[in-house]
C-alpha cells in the first residue's frame, strides 16, 4: 500500500491559493484560502489570540493538494460555539491536561461546512488520520472538528469520532418571489406581527445594501464600530480585528453583504453578511443607537429580502436565538465530531452525548411544531 504523508504549515497563506480552494470548493466563503488567510494576515488568529494556525494537508499523486483540514491548536475554548468548558473542567480535575486541543474549524464563525476539504474523497481516511497523529503524538487531549456539514457526518463516523448534536435555526427559501410571499406562507397573526415589527423598526430610517466595489474603508471604519460594541458586550473583547474587515474588502468584496441603517445619512447600524453559493450567512452586527426591532430587521428580514433577490435557497443567521423562530427561521441539526484518544474520558463524554442527543431532538420537535407557518402546509 502507498504510504500517504500529511503535512503541517505554519498559516493556510503557505499553501497555494488554487491547490486550497480546489479542496474548499466554491459554496462556502468561511472555508475559502481568502477568508482563512485573511484571519491570519489580521492578527485576529496566531501569536496571542489562542488559535495557533496548523493548517494540515494530503498530497496526491499528482504533487497537488488533494485533501486539506483548517485546523488550529486552541489554548481555551472561546470562539468555537459548541461548548465544552465542562469537558475541560472535569478532565484538569482528574489531572489531566484539556489544552492545548486541536480545533478543525471555520474561527469564530458557527457555520454549517465542510471540515474535511476534499479534492480527491478517497484521501478523507488519511486526512482524518492525520489529525490523530498530531494528537497522539504531542500527547494532546483531543480533536474536534465543529458545525460538520452533515454529509460529512459519515466520514468521522466511520474513523470512530464522537458525534454531538444542537440545532441552529434557518430560513429556506420556498421559491418565494418576494417578501410577501414568504408573509403569505405564514399564520394570519405572524403576518400582522411581522409588518408592524419593520414598520416600526425602520420608521426615520433609510436602509442601504453594500456589495463588491460598493464598499468603502469609510465603511468599514463605521462597522468596526458597531462590531467593537457588540464584541465587548458578549465576549468582553471583539474577536476580529480592524485590518480583518479591510482584507476582506479587498480580496474577497463580492461575497460580502453589508446592510446599513441610516439616520439622516448617517449610519447607526449595520450587519455583515457573507454569500454562499446557496446561502447567506449572517454573521456580525452592531449599533451606535439603541432603535426597537432594528436587530430583528437588519439580521433577519433584510436578509431575507437580500435572499429572495439573489434566488438563494437558505439564510443562516448565526448561532442561538429562538427569537428567530416567530420570524421564520426553523430548527435544523448541526453537528460535531470529537477525538478523544483516552479511553476513559471518551467513555465519559459518550455518555454524556447520548443523554444530550436525547434532549436536543426533543427540543427541536418541540420548537418545528411552534413554527409561524400555516399549519398543514
Amino acid at each position: 500500500m502507498t504510504e500517504v504523508v500529511a503535512r503541517i504549515a505554519a498559516g493556510v497563506a503557505d499553501f497555494d491559493r488554487d491547490q486550497w480552494d480546489a479542496c474548499a470548493g466554491t459554496g462556502n466563503p468561511f472555508i475559502s484560502w481568502d477568508f482563512l488567510v485573511a484571519l491570519e494576515r489580521s492578527g485576529s488568529v496566531g501569536e496571542g489570540s489562542g488559535w495557533q494556525p496548523l493548517p494540515i494537508v494530503v498530497d496526491g499523486p499528482d504533487g497537488r493538494i488533494a485533501a486539506a483540514a483548517p485546523a488550529y491548536g486552541k489554548s481555551h475554548s472561546q470562539g468555537e460555539y459548541v461548548f465544552d468548558h465542562s469537558w475541560a473542567d472535569a478532565w484538569e480535575r482528574a489531572g489531566g491536561r484539556y489544552y492545548p486541543k486541536i480545533q478543525i474549524a471555520a474561527p469564530f464563525s458557527p457555520v454549517p461546512g465542510p471540515r474535511l476539504l476534499l479534492r480527491d474523497e478517497s484521501m478523507a481516511p488519511a486526512l482524518i488520520a492525520g489529525i490523530e497523529t498530531l494528537v497522539e503524538r504531542n500527547g494532546l487531549s483531543s480533536a474536534h472538528a465543529t458545525f460538520v456539514a452533515p454529509e460529512q457526518v459519515p466520514l468521522f463516523e466511520a474513523a470512530d469520532w464522537l458525534i454531538r448534536e444542537d440545532s441552529q435555526f434557518h430560513w429556506t427559501n420556498r421559491g418565494y418571489g418576494g417578501f410577501s410571499d414568504f408573509l403569505a406562507d405564514l399564520s394570519s397573526e405572524k403576518r400582522k406581527n411581522i409588518r408592524k415589527e419593520r414598520a416600526r423598526a425602520v420608521e426615520g430610517l433609510e436602509i442601504v445594501h453594500l456589495s463588491g466595489g460598493d464598499l468603502t474603508e469609510g465603511h468599514w471604519d463605521m462597522f468596526w464600530r458597531f462590531y467593537q460594541d457588540t464584541g465587548a458586550r458578549k465576549w468582553g473583547q471583539p474577536y476580529l480585528t480592524r485590518a480583518f474587515f479591510s482584507i476582506i474588502g479587498e480580496t474577497m468584496a463580492e461575497r460580502v453583504l453589508l446592510i446599513l441603517a441610516l439616520r439622516d445619512g448617517r449610519p447607526i447600524a449595520g450587519a455583515l453578511n457573507l454569500i454562499g453559493a446557496d446561502t447567506l450567512y449572517g454573521r456580525y452586527w452592531g449599533c451606535v443607537e439603541d432603535v426597537p426591532n432594528l436587530h430583528f430587521e437588519l439580521c433577519y428580514y433584510q436578509a431575507i429580502d437580500a435572499a429572495i433577490a439573489r434566488g438563494l435557497r437558505k439564510v443562516e443567521a448565526g448561532a442561538q436565538g429562538g427569537h428567530k423562530l416567530a420570524r421564520g427561521y426553523a430548527p435544523e441539526p448541526t453537528f460535531s465530531a470529537h477525538y478523544v484518544p483516552n479511553a476513559g474520558f471518551r467513555r465519559a463524554i459518550a455518555d454524556f452525548l447520548t443523554a444530550e442527543r436525547a434532549g436536543v431532538r426533543q427540543d427541536r420537535m418541540w420548537l418545528a411544531e411552534r413554527t409561524p407557518f400555516r399549519k398543514g402546509d
